[in-house]
């Protein structure tokens, strides 16, 4: 057997006796060699003396300095970004490959603590750039083109400029961020530490959410009881965690002045208010066409009066029970890939050649799939739990989307490279889209094009319909412990009231299935971010119509639009394609393509 240049796991311990092959884990040496690296408290020592020295030579300076100057100190903020983000790459990383371990967990919060240290003489950078006269600005940006290259950077950070408190103010809350990162790592914590039973077989979360993929509905019922009943044995914890962090937020917001809770997420993601609100009411106005036409299907097909939850992602009774191996995962993603593009291909093969990837199910290690960027001056790292189920083959091209996006936007450099969330879902969607495009091209018969046609639509109603319902749940969450603490009950009763809406009248929901809220990660991780999911699948299909349009020339413009990192405006990134996200139009366009798909599946029936 040939010798493998990095890790690989054995995972067939952990998935339940299916043989899935042996599957990579990351080979975090690119960023350093370990906890104790000599290049890791080289770094630390730079950074230390960097951001002082940062700081006695800028602040209370920086309306003094001309266009030369202003580049200089900006390049380098960038380089301290740049070694700050590889250390806090490097420690998180190697936490979230098994969170359970203590020792890995404190070097994750000495590092958190370290670099929030040396940063704090930095607050006053953004503070002193939003008082800067924006005439004055445009005049450096025309003298020095390098300069100018910055622009859509101190752009969104003077979009801060009403809501920044006092020097001091800001340094104290800066100061005091690792006590909300605390209340995150016990979430993570106690999340990957839970155990569940199923008949007879004891598992963590990843393994039991999947079991609700399970063709034995008997099977999927057990693991959805079973889930409630170890979430509400937990469910004190998962409140406090919310409770703490939402209010948090909502002293922050207030402080601040802001003007909904979810504005602070509109201005990172560089996104309009009314963009949001133009893509939310277009999808909730879509679910009777949507979610509740397709579940009214999926009721007929599997034979019953009434849905429950556990048959939500239930696979169809035609649908042949598959265990799909790692190397063939790979080959149908990067097939699909190389098909539209061989570029695409070729920057998403160092993932699976060089460790970049950590895919195997094991103990301790974080649930969830994702896609860390680390720095510009390395590289992406992918993070799964394959498990061998065909929704692992999407996460599998959605991930590795987000990392050929990432290489491409890596040569902005650290500053421009990232990606609005509500932008950075682009590539993963469309990686998504080109893997089942590929495999419906290749169906065999019509029930393989019914079963392809079936998964790609709960996909869709997964990211678009089940992302605003939980955009929603989120909105009405934080105005509702603005009023004060809510109990368990009160945050179940929050989540159920946007389930049937936003599922529909085929179902029925178990005692226990309010409790379901406390397993999403993102709700404490990245307030908001859920809209960002839908925000990117509604972008992908409306570009994909416009590639099978007109397909000429559509991969030199997709390249180049995945290049631009965060450097350019979502307007400026679609007009390339004819699109505009502000025109409400255009969200239609989206989901007329899941619409057309439930067309086929119905009359498919006749």
């Amino acid at each position: 057997m040939r010798t493998l240049p990095f890790p690989v796991h054995d995972a067939n311990t952990t998935a339940g006796g299916k043989d899935l092959g042996r599957l990579p884990e990351w080979d975090l040496s690119d960023l350093y060699s370990g906890a104790d690296a000599p290049e890791l408290a080289r770094d630390l020592d730079w950074l230390e003396t960097e951001c002082a020295s940062f700081a006695a030579d800028y602040e209370g300076k920086l309306a003094n300095l001309d266009a030369d100057g202003l580049l200089e100190c900006i390049r380098r903020d960038e380089a301290i970004s740049r070694v700050a983000g590889r250390v806090m790459s490097f420690a998180g990383l190697r936490y979230y490959q098994q969170t359970t371990d203590s020792a890995r967990a404190k070097f994750l919060s000495d590092c958190q603590e370290k670099i929030t240290r040396f940063t704090t003489p930095l607050v006053f950078f953004s503070l002193e750039l939003n008082r800067l006269d924006e005439d004055a600005l445009k005049a450096m940006y025309d003298k020095n083109a390098e300069l100018a290259r910055y622009a859509p950077v101190l752009r969104r950070i003077r979009a801060m400029k009403p809501y920044q408190l006092s020097d001091e103010l800001e340094k104290f809350l800066h100061d005091l961020g690792v006590v909300g990162d605390a209340w995150e790592r016990l979430f993570d914590e106690t999340i990957a530490g839970l155990t569940f039973t199923v008949e007879g077989e004891e598992m963590g979360i990843e393994a039991t959410l999947t079991l609700l993929t399970d063709h034995d509905r008997a099977k999927r019922e057990a693991a959805a009881r079973e889930l409630a009943r170890v979430l509400g044995e937990n469910l004190r914890t998962f409140a406090r965690v919310h409770n703490t962090t939402t209010k948090e937020k909502e002293v922050l917001d207030r402080w601040r002045g802001m003007p909904t809770a979810q504005t602070g997420r509109h201005l990172s993601n560089d996104v309009e208010p009314e963009v949001v609100e133009a893509l939310r009411a277009a999808v909730v106005g879509a679910y009777p066409r949507l979610s509740h036409r397709y579940y009214e299907l999926k009721r007929k097909w599997l034979g019953l009066e009434r849905m429950q939850v556990w048959d939500r992602n239930a696979p169809l009774p035609l649908e042949a029970p598959r265990t799909i191996p790692w190397d063939e995962a790979r080959e149908t993603v990067t097939a699909a890939y190389a098909g539209f593009d061989p570029r695409m291909a070729e920057l998403a093969e160092p993932f699976f050649e060089k460790g970049w990837i950590d895919a195997g199910v094991k103990p301790g290690k974080a649930p969830g799939a994702f896609a860390h960027p680390t720095v510009t001056d390395a590289h992406p790292y992918v993070m799964l739990n394959y498990l061998g189920k065909p929704r692992d083959v999407m996460t599998l091209a959605h991930e590795l989307g987000h990392g050929v996006h990432q290489r491409l936007a890596a040569e902005q450099g650290e500053l421009l490279a990232s990606t609005p969330l509500t932008l950075a879902e682009t590539a993963s969607v469309f990686g998504e889209m080109l893997t089942f495009r590929r495999m419906l091209d290749g169906a065999q018969t019509d029930a393989e094009r019914k079963v392809l046609l079936a998964g790609k639509v709960e996909d869709m109603i997964n990211t678009l319909v089940r992302q605003i319902a939980f955009y929603d749940f989120e909105c009405k969450l934080h105005a509702a412990r603005r009023e004060g603490e809510l109990t368990p009950d009160d945050i179940g009763a929050l989540w159920m009231s946007v389930q049937a809406e936003s599922l529909g009248p085929a179902f029925d929901f178990m005692d226990g299935y309010e409790t379901f809220w406390a397993y999403i990660p993102h709700f404490v991780h990245s307030p908001f971010y859920v809209y960002a999911y839908a925000f990117g699948d509604g972008l992908v299909n409306a570009l994909y119509a416009v590639y099978e349009e007109d397909p000429a020339g559509f991969e030199d413009r997709y390249f180049e639009m995945l290049r631009a990192g965060g450097s350019k405006h979502h307007k400026d990134l679609l007009a390339p394609f004819g699109l505009d996200a502000s025109d409400p139009a255009f969200w239609n366009k989206g989901l007329s393509m899941i619409e057309g798909m439930i067309d086929e599946l119905e009359s498919m029936e006749g």
